[in-house]
């Protein structure tokens, strides 16, 4: 879920006309197309269909046809996408493209070592620049290459770094301090990895991963089909 209120969703496409607000739906898929997009390139494929490259994403080619369209037009008659071209595209569209965001990881426990040991993120320009937590015992050792500060210095660290994006793993007590030192920090994106709801002001992306209610709802569906 993302949250940003009173913010401007003035778009162009690519060829400088106003473009439609995409639905947030629309813009996290785009990251699905992309990495199909890559893994095409890879194999030399030089044009897809949206019928396959739905197929390949378990969606359908109307709605590949209709995410694309938010951003101009790409296809080419005929012949479909051209997949380095609209791998560009797209990369430059969901700003990652040429680039690197600084981000900062506030709670280094189990779920925090492993976002920080995932080697996704720096492969698609995301690159952790500050670790911090509020255990004196984890302060100053030293994982995937960052040194854990303790959470007092978060603010600091992040205006020191030049932090754009945060992210929060830290139990629910926690949370809502850590995410007051990231806005007043200057950070305006924050990714929540703790199951409670934040106050951020309207400046600030905030958007809420909670793995158990995910869970939950697979749990749910997994129910319904063996009742």
């Amino acid at each position: 879920m993302a949250r940003r209120n009173g913010a401007k969703n003035h778009r162009t496409n690519h060829r400088g006309a106003p473009a439609r607000v995409a639905p947030e739906a629309c813009v996290a898929r785009l990251s699905l197309y992309v990495r199909e997009l890559t893994r095409l390139g890879e194999r030399r494929v030089g044009y897809v269909s949206s019928r396959l490259l739905a197929q390949q994403l378990g969606l359908t080619d109307a709605q590949v046809r209709r995410d694309l369209s938010y951003f101009g037009q790409f296809g080419t008659s005929g012949r479909g996408y051209e997949v380095q071209r609209l791998h560009d595209r797209l990369t430059s569209i969901l700003g990652v493209a040429g680039r690197t965001w600084s981000v900062a990881l506030a709670g280094i426990g189990n779920l925090g070592s492993a976002l920080l040991a995932y080697r996704g993120f720096g492969e698609r320009g995301f690159m952790f620049r500050v670790a911090v937590d509020a255990d004196h015992a984890k302060v100053g050792r030293t994982v995937q290459g960052l040194t854990i500060a303790p959470v007092s210095e978060l603010a600091a660290l992040v205006r020191k770094h030049h932090v754009q994006i945060g992210l929060i793993a830290v139990p629910v007590e926690s949370a809502q301090a850590v995410c007051d030192q990231f806005v007043a920090s200057g950070v305006r994106a924050i990714l929540n990895f703790a199951p409670v709801h934040l106050e951020v002001p309207p400046t600030v992306w905030l958007r809420v991963v909670d793995l158990a209610s995910e869970l939950e709802s697979l749990a749910f569906y997994l129910a319904r089909a063996h009742a």
